[in-house]
């Protein structure tokens, strides 16, 4: 595998040339869309608050508090010239690397699982930045190859490079965000313009090679997770139970929903409805006006990321805007398929809306770095 190219830099200050300019480019209609589905997400916070909303240390404020961590991050990144991520790149691979590392050594979670790194009063979910760091890494490795973009070892250099970060995440156990790091590789091979006739070989291959990850790969929770979808009235009570109790919150909600913190179903019956379930405690509240909204938006964000992506200055922010929009994708089809049963449950968080700061800063970090690729569209070397 050859090394990723390093482009020359000029130091002329850490936004970079134009950095005046670049703002004048602001992509408004991007944020506007992240930041009405962040207002849906404090909304499901404000109803599933189990104490008062606006207590010390309620759901809502806490989201209020990482909405504004997010809001700084994303400032910053996106002031930062995003064509400098390609000379660090390898750098921040093995700061990805050694953050899954740790997050394994001194992890913690509920049922002997290893997510979440304490800091003080902070917990850190480095899988959620390691998602954003991988679409980095993968940008910079296709850029590096703008002319051999159709030879399979385009294709193979992804993988030895997605593999090592997507083993670590599976290792915690995190099936569903090991998933998703396959569809931010796939989503920068994609659009990029990697072989279609490889891309597909490499499809063909994964689904031939599912007898053995089902054998000696996952575990037997999440083969029963996996299963149970298909049939969760054959164990209501256990594997089935949170597939249905979604079902029902989602159906008892009709057209225009019961309003909000009027629902009964979620709150009582549904765990983790401020999480991975989300969407149900929505549907339920909100309806299906409620539900046909957050789609729209996320058409609309996803439309605006590939806009972004068409229009970049270079094959880089075109690669690193089809690993987000890979990711959003994948994310929004898994989280709202399983709520709905026709996905399999893996406990992949529905972006913006899943109350969880590690997951909101995280894709500040990416749209901030999209941001950073709009703004300086038509501007020369860094």
């Amino acid at each position: 595998m050859s090394a990723l190219r390093l482009e020359p830099l000029r130091l002329r200050g850490v936004a970079g040339r134009g950095s005046g300019r670049a703002w004048g480019s602001f992509d408004v209609q991007l944020i506007l869309y992240a930041l009405a589905l962040v207002v849906l997400g404090l909304l499901m916070a404000f109803t599933n608050s189990e104490t008062n909303p606006l207590s010390p240390g309620s759901l809502f404020v806490r989201g209020l508090m990482w909405l504004a961590l997010a809001t700084v991050t994303f400032v910053i990144v996106a002031a930062i010239d995003y064509r400098w991520l390609q000379s660090f790149a390898w750098g921040l691979y093995l700061v990805n690397i050694g953050l899954l590392l740790l997050t394994i050594a001194v992890g913690s979670g509920v049922g002997g699982v290893s997510r979440w790194v304490t800091i003080g009063p902070l917990q850190f979910q480095f899988s959620e930045v390691a998602k954003v760091l991988m679409a980095v890494v993968l940008s910079a490795w296709v850029a590096s190859r703008p002319d051999r973009l159709g030879s399979p070892r385009t294709i193979l250099g992804a993988l030895l490079i997605a593999g090592p970060p997507l083993v670590l995440v599976l290792i915690q156990p995190d099936l569903g965000t090991s998933l998703v790091f396959g569809a931010i590789t796939f989503g920068v091979l994609f659009l990029s313009g990697a072989s279609l006739r490889w891309l597909g070989a490499l499809i063909l291959a994964f689904v031939a090679a599912l007898p053995i990850i089902w054998t000696n790969v996952l575990r037997d929770y999440q083969k029963q997770r996996l299963v149970s979808f298909l049939d969760p009235e054959a164990d209501p009570l256990g594997s089935g139970y949170q597939l249905l109790q979604s079902q029902i919150a989602v159906g008892t909600g009709g057209v225009f929903g019961k309003g909000l913190t009027n629902g009964t179903q979620g709150a009582e019956y549904l765990p983790v409805q401020a999480t991975d379930f989300v969407f149900a405690r929505l549907g339920e509240e909100l309806g299906l006006i409620g539900g046909l909204l957050t789609l729209g938006l996320f058409a609309l964000l996803l439309w605006r990321i590939l806009r972004i992506g068409w229009t970049a200055p270079d094959l880089f922010g075109l690669a690193f805007a089809g690993g987000l929009a890979g990711m959003l994708l994948f994310q929004l089809l898994v989280n709202v398929g399983m709520v709905l049963g026709i996905m399999p449950i893996t406990g992949i968080p529905l972006p913006f809306v899943t109350h969880g700061g590690a997951s909101l800063v995280s894709m500040a970090v990416g749209f901030g770095i999209l941001q950073s690729i709009a703004m300086r569209r038509g501007q020369g070397p860094v």
